[in-house]
């Protein structure tokens, strides 16, 4: 395990970023309620999204805008108390049958468990590229950041600035990458107690509804994909996301994430893979 004096450290920062405000988009000018009668609402001026699940329905929203490639930061604050059986989905996906994702899903929990954080990316329509981690706070007491990297060469996820995941582009080895397909940001608070929490074992307490996820600071620095083509042209030069890779500060975080803190990893289940991980587990591909 990380040290005290590492992990106060990391903790202050997590703080230190989860209470100060990007500059952030309005969401009634940024985005559109998809779905859930009623249940999902924009409030404060559109400085706040609120999404709400009961035993009738959930409730989701999506960007106005398409990107391909950006950052994308949310700060969310996940239900709290006993969520077991809820999932909060925050990702990018494309439109079609062979579509592209990159997915943050949170599991809900019993009170006083931690939440799970579940990381998947779809390329052309394949993922069961699982991974999934604890956080080091409590994702329900205040708003943390979310972020993904998404760029030509990597996609990177990152928690509160912390990396937690990186997907690299391995186009060189037949592994298909998202780079092709513009995606919008979509969110979505549903029930999933048959398989969220312990696998299923753990079902929705629906004497406890609604459910409430709550949102805020949406920025999107990203290529936008009107008429058929990306905006950012030769600005994309002003864009640091655009080659962004990770330093060696960076790596040794995370390093300590996926040692302390990842407890999921389909690059190592040799039950599911008894013939060898994918090829883009494969560090030297």
């Amino acid at each position: 395990m990380a040290s005290p004096t590492l992990l106060l450290s990391l903790l202050f920062a997590s703080l230190v970023i989860s209470s100060s405000a990007a500059a952030a988009a309005n969401f009634f000018q940024t985005t559109d309620i998809t779905w859930g009668d009623g249940r999902a609402q924009v409030l404060d001026n559109g400085d706040l999204l609120t999404l709400s699940l009961d035993k009738t329905t959930g409730s989701g929203f999506q960007s106005i805008n398409e990107y391909l490639f950006g950052k994308i930061d949310m700060q969310i604050k996940l239900v709290s108390g006993n969520s077991a059986g809820t999932v909060t989905a925050y990702y990018l996906r494309s439109e079609g049958s062979a579509w592209d994702e990159i997915d943050f899903e949170f599991l809900g929990n019993l009170s006083g468990d931690p939440y799970i954080v579940h990381t998947n990316v779809f390329s052309q329509g394949k993922g069961n590229r699982e991974q999934q981690f604890y956080l080091w706070f409590d994702p329900t007491a205040d708003f943390h950041t979310y972020s993904i990297i998404w760029n030509p060469q990597r996609i990177i996820f990152y928690v509160d600035g912390m990396p937690i995941r990186v997907f690299e582009n391995k186009e060189s080895i037949g592994v298909p990458f998202l780079k092709k397909q513009p995606m919008r940001i979509q969110s979505s608070l549903w029930n999933a107690d048959n398989w969220a929490t312990r696998g299923g074992l753990v079902k929705t307490n629906w004497s406890l509804a609604p459910f409430t996820a709550s949102y805020r600071n949406f920025n999107e620095d990203a290529c936008i994909w009107p008429w058929g083509q990306a905006s950012c042209g030769s600005n994309v030069s002003d864009k640091s996301w655009y080659t962004q890779d990770l330093d060696f500060e960076s790596q040794g975080k995370l390093k300590w994430v996926q040692n302390n803190f990842m407890i999921y990893n389909y690059c190592t289940d040799a039950k599911r893979f008894p013939q060898g991980p994918p090829p883009e587990c494969n560090d030297d591909a």
